[in-house]
This record gives C-alpha cells, structure tokens and sequence, in this order.
C-alpha cells in the first residue's frame, strides 16, 4: 500500500510518488520567535513531526526543513519596546521553542534554516524576479506583481477581490496592483536591515520562506506543510513567487495543512483571554499528554482543546504505562502493528491509529502470562511510531509537573515499607494515616500481589 496525502492543492487523497525517492523533500512553517508558542503552533509541529516519522520508515532520506522567522515586524516591536537588540528576543525565544516541543515528543527537523542567516539567497531571489519581470521597485520597497502569476489563487481557490479583502491588503499608492505583496521593505535607522540594491532594508515574510526552501530542498520540494491559516496569503504568494524565480510548473507537489485548535468549542484569541501557551501548559500536564491530545483528532478537522480532553489524555497514558510496568516488553525490537501502520500512512489517520494501540492494550491485559511480553512489546513499537509511551513507567507516575520541587523517592519507600509493617502487625490506623499522608503530598498507592507500587497524582 502507497502513503496516501490529502493534497490541498487538488482537494482529494492522493498516493505519495516523491520525485526522487532517495532524496524526500520536506518543509514546513515554523515558528515567529517573538513570544512563546500556544497550543495552536504546537499542533503543526506535532503533526508534522509525525509525517517525518511516517515517512522515514519508508524512505532512507528524507530531509525535513522546518524554519524559524526571526526578522519580523513583531519580533521589531518586541525588542522596541523591551530596549534589547532583535537577536535577544530570537534567541530567548527560539530557545524556549525547542525546549517546549522537545517535551511534546516533537524531534528537531533535519535542517532549521534562520531568515537572517540567508538574507543573500533572499536578495538574490528578488533580483532574479525583478530581472523576469515579475517583481517591481516603487518607493525603496520591491513588490511582487500578482499579475504575473498566471494561476495566482490556485491553491486557495479565491476569486482576486476575496483574496484581496481576505488579505487587508496595504492599498499604498506604490502599488501597482491592490494584492501586490512585499519583498523588500526600507528599514529605519533604528529597526533591523541589510545592504541591498534597493538601499537598506529587510525582506517581507513571504519571500524569506521560498528562499530557505530553495537553498536547502531545491527548487521544486515534495511536501509543503503548515497550519491551515496560512493557506492564503502566506502559501498563496510562495507559490506565486518560487514559480516565477525558477521557471517550473510546481513550487510544492503535496500541500498538507492542519485545522485549527478552538479553546471549549471557542475560538482561541487574545481578545477572548483564552490563548493557552504551551510553556504554561508544561507546568501542570506531562508533554506527552498535550502530545496525545494533539494527535486525538485527525489532522485536518478541528481539534477542541479543553481539561476533560487533558484528564482523559492523563487516564489513558496511565493505563497503557501501568500495563508496562506490569510487564516490561521484551528485549526484541519489534515493527509497529501494520493496521497502526496502514492508519498512519492513510492521510495520517490518528484516532484510528491510537484505537488499533488502545485494543492491543486491552489484549494484553487479558492476555496469558506466557503472551504478555510480546504483546508488550508490540503495544510499544506501535505507540513509538506516534512519539507516545517511550518513557520508563516507573519514572512517567513518578515525575513531577515542572517547577515542582524535587521528589525524596527514599523517603516516600520508607513511608511505604512503616505502611506494610503497620498492616502486617493489623495496626490498621497507622497503615491508614500513613496513606492518608501520602495521598496529601499527591502520592497514590496501589497494592498489588507484588508489593505496593506508587505514583504522583500532581
């Protein structure tokens, strides 16, 4: 069976034939580094972080270019108002970015181009659209001229006075058209710039992604990958631009775009104060509980964030980590399950994929004790294959949330060995007074034909 894509561009599922199957390109967009990431920028790198996995089973080499944008109006702003060089507020942020998603079980992508580290590509880029007429110098800005791209909304499928009113076009007389979009803009003495033919300036969002793309992927890439709010006017004017400079048919062959995160069935906004950052979320949920939460809907319809959603991300993980405690998988690697396999390599069918992992779970806990370390084993590699269940368990239910003060796992066993000896002596209030303490600290016990084992509940 073919890995099969949901390809925006033709709005249908589409098997993936990459054009050299020794060399898979892919690139996504990453993160603004300005301010910390909410969960609505998580979900992308999660997805695909997942796509990446799904498709390096299949290819040898597949080259993931995932950038951050750190030349920005916001990023200006930022340092603006905070007194601080741009490269402090990048710096800290990008930081946290990585900090952040590495908790979500998110891998670093292959490459992690950085707008300011190619600011000659960019500017070559727009000298060539300039030279084939595509792109024009009105007032120290160069703009693209939509109306040299002949298919200009093909992949948004807008009619040019939506996209236009869509956009909130900048109606500057320097235009030449409305919908024109920058790809170089002057720069104050005060705000960030660079030498250019144009006189000092910094380029416009759009045309730094084409340029990071081309100088690490090549002119034309397999998969082009990014949240669904960028479809216009962000990928609309990437295409637009990267066909023009290299004169091919096709910027990206596969367009795949995630649906939007809403907060309890709302709208996730800073007027509505419901922007739930990722840093913030770190502090109370393990990462891979925001990880599972993620990859609960398929990728492509809305995801509805909410605690009901957290707990029972929480209950689940606990279950699955208790099998695996209860019986450590065996020392052979082992496949994922195919059907966890055939679902992900189907559009990336994540409910599907973790239902097949939730029924190997209740096999195993049914399961002869002679069967269960195989099955163990394969409730792992198939959970594996989603980034999900790679931690020991003994340290998942003993882990505290971050910025917690460190746990005296030594003194909690010694609690643990006076509660045995109190029941064993039928001291029974001791025993009881002594679980009560615990449970106090956020320490549950569970009793078991082998011992007393325990977990953090906080």
């Amino acid at each position: 069976m073919s890995i099969r894509v949901y390809n925006t561009l033709t709005r249908q599922k589409e098997d993936f034939v990459p054009l050299d199957p020794e060399r898979v390109t892919m690139y996504a967009c990453g993160p603004t580094v300005y301010n910390y990431a909410h969960i609505g920028n998580a979900r992308p790198a999660v997805i695909f972080d997942l796509l990446h996995r799904v498709l390096s089973r299949r290819f040898e080499q597949v080259i993931y270019a995932r950038n951050i944008t750190d030349v920005d109006d916001k990023i200006n702003k930022a340092a603006a108002e905070q007194g601080v060089p741009i490269d402090t507020i990048t710096k800290r942020f990008a930081d946290i970015y990585h900090q952040d998603m590495a908790a979500l079980g998110v891998a670093r992508p292959t490459v992690e181009p950085r707008a300011t580290e190619h600011i000659g590509e960019i500017i070559a880029m727009i000298e060539h659209l300039v030279e084939k007429g595509c792109a024009y110098e009105a007032e120290g800005h160069v703009l693209f001229s939509i109306e040299s791209a002949a298919d200009y909304g093909e992949l948004s499928r807008r009619d040019m006075r939506e996209m236009i009113a869509g956009a909130r076009v900048e109606v500057a007389p320097y235009k030449k058209h409305p919908g024109d979009f920058v790809l170089w803009k002057p720069s104050s003495e005060e705000q960030p710039g660079w030498d250019s033919p144009w006189g000092r300036g910094r380029p416009g969002w759009h045309i730094e992604c084409s340029a990071m793309s081309a100088a690490h992927l090549g002119d034309v890439i397999d998969i082009h990958a990014g949240g669904q709010d960028l479809i216009f006017p962000h990928h609309e004017n990437e295409i637009a631009q990267s066909r023009c400079a290299h004169g091919t048919d096709h910027f990206a062959r596969y367009w795949l775009h995630n649906g939007f995160v809403t907060v309890e069935k709302r709208k996730m906004s800073k007027s509505l104060g419901n922007t739930l950052i990722v840093h913030d979320l770190l502090e109370q949920w393990p990462g891979e509980v925001l990880r599972y939460v993620l990859l609960s809907a398929h990728y492509r319809q809305p995801l509805d964030w909410s605690v009901k959603a957290l707990e029972q991300a929480r209950t689940t993980l606990d279950r699955l980590y208790g099998l695996l405690r209860e019986t450590p998988p065996g020392d052979v690697a082992a496949e994922p399950d195919p059907v966890v396999i055939e679902a992900l390599e189907d559009d990336l069918n994540t409910p599907t994929a973790l239902a097949e992992i939730n029924g190997l779970a209740r096999e195993l806990g049914t399961a002869a004790a002679a069967d269960r370390p195989a099955l163990a084993t394969r409730l792992k590699a198939a959970a594996g294959l989603l980034g999900l269940l790679q931690d020991n368990p003994e340290t998942w239910f003993t882990r505290l949330p971050e910025g917690e003060d460190e746990i005296d796992a030594e003194a909690i066993e010694a609690l643990i060995d006076q509660r045995n000896a109190a029941r064993k002596s039928r001291d029974f209030a001791t025993a009881d007074r002594i679980r009560d303490e615990l449970a106090e600290q956020g320490i549950e016990l569970e009793d078991g034909a082998d011992g007393t084992r325990w977990k953090v509940t906080t």
